[in-house]
């Protein structure tokens, strides 16, 4: 299994309060303790994310890496003056894309637009989107020029799904992932939706440690995958990320470690969305706050 979702919170590096939160530490050794004691997960890969409450530090996530080894990839959050020689230096390290945490903060959607298709020109990395799929609409203008996005958490709720299938059927992501986060009462049927429109778009993910949401991971929510996927469950448990975060197998890394493929970034995205042209500006910037 390739775990999309995971956060390491390593107390040797520091936290920003959030909406008045601090999590409790859960280091790699914890996260692989969890994963041990967990029967039906057998994880030889994934991807760390960048949580809010760890700002744009970037240690914490090189340390995580370095720990975890081959097969492990980043998806970071970057202040919006990032130079292209940080984000080609973090990539080199396994870093895969940038996130945009839009639940809880502030963003100015033009220069959001900007960071994420500098990010994909210079070294192929995607855009990830923590946000309510109610808001998906009014984001469209965002969407339409970004080259590859994926959607965490199965978009949050139901009350945008509509929307969510339609960026699905554009080649957008999504993160099965915090089933015990969202609101919604019926996961196993809107993963069957979103199956139904793309079966690549699907990527498993435990989401651990689980903060801030009603519930952690379960084994169960395997067996909810299981059956809204069918055949395809290998695909969603590992195949699908690995090839969205151009990630392979440790096993396949070879004798000098690296399970990264090359950073030359793509010719075209994998999530090949129709847009005119994914290095223009929004016309329109607006302020967000969720």
């Amino acid at each position: 299994m390739f775990d999309a979702h995971v956060h390491i919170i390593d107390p040797r590096f520091p936290l920003v309060e959030n909406h008045g939160y601090l999590p409790e530490p859960f280091t790699v050794a914890d996260y692989r303790a969890r994963v041990a004691s967990t029967a039906g997960l057998r994880i030889d890969g994934g991807a760390v994310v960048t949580a809010s409450y760890q700002g744009n530090d970037q240690e914490y996530l090189k340390a995580a890496l370095a720990e975890l080894g081959p097969g492990w990839v980043g998806i970071t959050a970057l202040p919006l003056d990032t130079t292209d020689a940080d984000i080609v230096a973090l990539d080199s390290i396994g870093v895969r894309g940038v996130r945009f945490n839009l639940r809880r903060g502030a963003t100015d959607l033009r220069l959001l637009s900007d960071l994420a298709n500098r990010a994909f020109d210079l070294v192929g990395w995607h855009a990830e989107f923590y946000v309510d799929a109610t808001l998906l609409l009014s984001l469209e203008p965002v969407f339409a020029k970004l080259p590859a996005v994926s959607i965490d958490h199965l978009g949050m709720s139901t009350r945008g799904l509509p929307y969510l299938l339609n960026l699905v059927d554009r080649g957008v992501r999504v993160k099965a992932t915090g089933f015990g986060r969202t609101t919604i009462s019926d996961v196993g049927t809107v993963l069957r939706q979103i199956h139904a429109v793309n079966p690549e778009a699907l990527m498993f993910g435990t989401d651990l440690p689980g903060s801030r949401a009603r519930r952690a991971f379960e084994t169960h929510d395997l067996d909810v995958i299981a059956d809204a996927v069918g055949d395809d469950l290998p695909a969603v448990l590992g195949g699908n990320a690995r090839s969205w975060y151009r990630c392979m197998r440790a096993s396949e890394a070879g004798l000098d470690g690296a399970a990264q493929t090359s950073t030359t970034a793509p010719s075209h995205s994998p999530a090949a969305i129709s847009a005119p042209n994914s290095s223009t500006s929004i016309d329109s910037p607006t302020a967000f706050t969720a």
